[in-house]
């Protein structure tokens, strides 16, 4: 993970998702076919500048490099809370650049509130 304190507390990515889960934070982000981001069920299409970026936490694989992982806790500007996951270094769950440069474009206001 990104943050050196959290080391000894959450290791892996489900107990990350768990925690989330537990403090109602269960629907994730993604993007479909069309290049829209959207939450799981829900027809809304997001803008980056419709979300910020809370949290980011970093899952290195101990012996395989395709196990990387990166979950973002994401809140749009209605105040909803969620997640975008990928899996990172040689393959992403996104082909191209589109869904990397809409990550990049999301503002990024990191709180101590998802350091677990």
């Amino acid at each position: 993970m990104e943050n050196a304190d959290n080391i000894d507390r959450m290791v892996t990515l489900s107990q990350v998702m768990e925690k989330l889960r537990q403090r109602g934070i269960d629907k994730e982000l993604r993007m479909n076919d069309q290049g829209e981001m959207k939450f799981e069920d829900s027809e809304k299409k997001y803008e980056s500048s419709e979300l910020v970026i809370l949290k980011t936490y970093r899952f290195e694989g101990d012996s395989n490099p395709d196990d990387n992982a990166v979950l973002y806790v994401v809140k749009d500007n209605m105040g909803n809370h969620g997640m975008i996951i990928d899996s990172y270094g040689a393959d992403s769950n996104y082909p191209g650049e589109e869904f990397d440069n809409f990550l990049r474009s999301i503002p990024v206001e990191e709180i101590d509130d998802y350091n677990f």
